[in-house]
């Protein structure tokens, strides 16, 4: 008991420790319009293209990180941008945080780009909340791969949230039940400049930031409308 008490306290340290570490929220949103552009780079492997069009939001946790000995954690900062009411952009974009036991890092990888797609209603209401479990409040299943209409499985017709990672060049679906994603008030605040939770930021009456330009840009140029 006493090894897992010590090896819990050294876990939670690197866990403050990485989170420090990305505290400029432009330089996050940077990172997720670049990991996300990478990702849709890759020919006839990436998400396809039918479900990016039918999905309401798009979140990116670029570079997650994984830390931990015997009590293992996964964890991670990124963004989530919904369309507008015309499904011709991207809307302004809420901070996030993402953090679990069981987010499917491969083997050996030090850091994993996470993508997600939001399907559907009840998955943006989700959203919303202060925090969530992944594959409890909201329904969750590893994204299919390939730009193929054929990809449109009967998983991704019935989820709210489809998931993909990206670590050490491996890109496919991931299953991310059990993970949590949360608010991050702080970056909020410091991308608009005063106190906004999600529900007033994704509901599409903000306008975005210069500072997100780069992560709704590669969103728009990946999926410049929805059907």
């Amino acid at each position: 008991m006493k090894t897992l008490g010590v090896t819990a306290l050294l876990t939670s340290s690197l866990v403050v420790s990485l989170l420090a570490q990305d505290n400029d929220t432009t330089k996050r949103l940077i990172e997720a319009g670049k990991a996300f552009t990478e990702i849709m780079a890759v020919p006839d492997k990436g998400i396809p293209g039918s479900l990016l069009e039918k999905s309401e939001c798009i979140a990116v946790i670029p570079g997650m990180k994984k830390g931990g000995f015997i009590v293992g954690g996964s964890f991670g900062r990124g963004a989530v941008s919904c369309r507008a009411a015309n499904r011709k952009s991207w809307g302004a974009p809420a901070m996030l945080e993402m953090g679990g036991g069981s987010v499917g890092l491969q083997l050996g990888a030090s850091s994993t780009d996470v993508v997600m797609l939001i399907m559907n209603r009840e998955g943006m209401d989700s959203l919303l909340k202060d925090k969530f479990t992944l594959g409890g409040d909201a329904s969750v299943a590893a994204g299919p791969v390939g730009r193929a209409a054929t990809a449109e499985t009967d998983a991704a017709m019935k989820a709210k949230i489809l998931s993909y990672s990206r670590s050490s060049g491996v890109f496919g679906g991931v299953a991310l039940k059990g993970s949590t994603l949360k608010q991050d008030n702080d970056a909020n605040k410091e991308l608009y400049g005063k106190q906004m939770d999600a529900a007033e930021i994704l509901s599409g009456k903000v306008a975005a930031p210069a500072g997100a330009a780069s992560f709704t840009g590669a969103l728009s140029k990946s999926s410049p409308t929805g059907k």
